[in-house]
């Protein structure tokens, strides 16, 4: 139990320490809950719960530079709220060993979106500056884009914030302060009305998960301040890696072993 406890510890304060850092904490921490036997949509559950503190409060930290875009969070707080719900009800129907045959494949395209993610924000940004993205889609198909991004986000948390910054980049955002602030404002209300609907129904386990989020405020905490430090791009780096071996260890238990 104590080797247990400072395993999923640690595997937290590495995983906060790499959100704060260059993001894909969720790499670290859902395969942790797994290694100590939690079940998968409990682990999975469980690590929208660890990832809660740190959303809530980093968007906290961004409220200055969202505040000119205050417009607009009435709106993004609904369908944060509703869609995330959606995905978080579509967890809860899958049995585990249904869950456990798709992670390999979430777990993949979180990974890509981690490797890719700013070539793709940069290509989309790229056409759809100003507004010109609102008046390309049309205002119907953006909140589609956001409705699709949100139930994901209830469903598996890996990835959220890379789809989100493409989102606010096709809604004709530019500035990179305020766009990190609102992907943290709506991963906080996804993962807010994920976490309550989890709690209800039973899905997260508190001990394992909680042990798990003390880890990841301390570790967020201590890298934040220490992040001149570290280079970015080493952190980065050794995700994609580990990122990359998860995958293919999920894969291989899941359609080899």
């Amino acid at each position: 139990m104590i080797i247990e406890t400072l395993f999923l510890l640690i595997a937290g304060l590495l995983g906060g320490a790499v959100n704060s850092l260059a993001g894909g904490g969720s790499f670290i921490v859902f395969p942790a809950l797994l290694a100590v036997g939690v079940p998968p949509v409990i682990a999975n559950a469980s690590n929208t719960y660890a990832a809660l503190p740190g959303y809530a409060s980093g968007a906290y930290g961004y409220w200055h530079a969202m505040v000119k875009y205050k417009d607009r969070l009435v709106l993004y707080t609904i369908m944060a709220a509703v869609f995330g719900y959606v995905g978080a009800e579509l967890l809860l129907v899958v049995s585990d060993e249904q869950f456990g045959l798709v992670v390999p494949w979430l777990m993949a395209f979180a990974v890509l979106l981690f490797i890719f993610g700013n070539q793709i924000n940069g290509f989309v940004a790229a056409r759809s500056g100003g507004r010109r993205g609102m008046k390309l889609l049309g205002s119907g198909l953006l909140l589609l884009f956001l409705a699709g991004v949100c139930v994901y986000g209830g469903f598996f948390n890996a990835g959220l914030g890379i789809l989100l910054l493409a989102f606010l980049a096709t809604a004709g955002m530019s500035d990179i302060h305020a766009m990190n602030g609102l992907k943290l404002y709506v991963s906080a209300v996804v993962a807010l009305v994920a976490v309550a609907r989890f709690a209800f129904s039973g899905s997260i386990d508190w001990y394992h998960g909680s042990i798990a989020l003390v880890g990841v405020v301390i570790g967020g905490y201590v890298a934040a301040k220490n992040a001149h430090r570290i280079p970015t791009q080493w952190i980065r780096y050794a995700v994609i890696v580990y990122g990359v071996f998860m995958t293919g260890y999920f894969f291989w238990g899941a359609y080899f072993s």
